[in-house]
């Protein structure tokens, strides 16, 4: 895999807020994590970028906080009653 290197620069003051256990691996995948919110790249394609298997890095993100279903109750009620619907169709 061709690699590049990238520096960021913070504030001097946000160093402390930096966790020093955080892994390059759990770093480059919070560099794509907004490509993923924003449905740039799918959780896959990003888990391929990175050399590693898709539930991992959905793992890696829920350790971290972030959800892999980002729907709000309702959003995700109305998806049951979608597949409820569905599956009662083809019964």
């Amino acid at each position: 895999m061709n690699m590049i290197s990238m520096e960021i620069k913070i504030p001097a003051s946000a160093k402390e807020y930096i966790l020093d256990d955080t892994t390059e691996e759990m770093r480059k995948a919070l560099l794509l994590y907004p490509s993923i919110a924003n449905n740039t790249i799918s959780h896959g394609r990003a888990a391929e970028l990175l050399g590693m298997n898709k539930m991992n890095l959905i793992e890696m993100y829920s350790r971290l906080g972030i959800p892999y279903l980002d729907m709000t109750d309702e959003e995700f009620e109305e998806e049951i009653q979608t597949v409820k619907r569905l599956a009662a169709i083809e019964a």
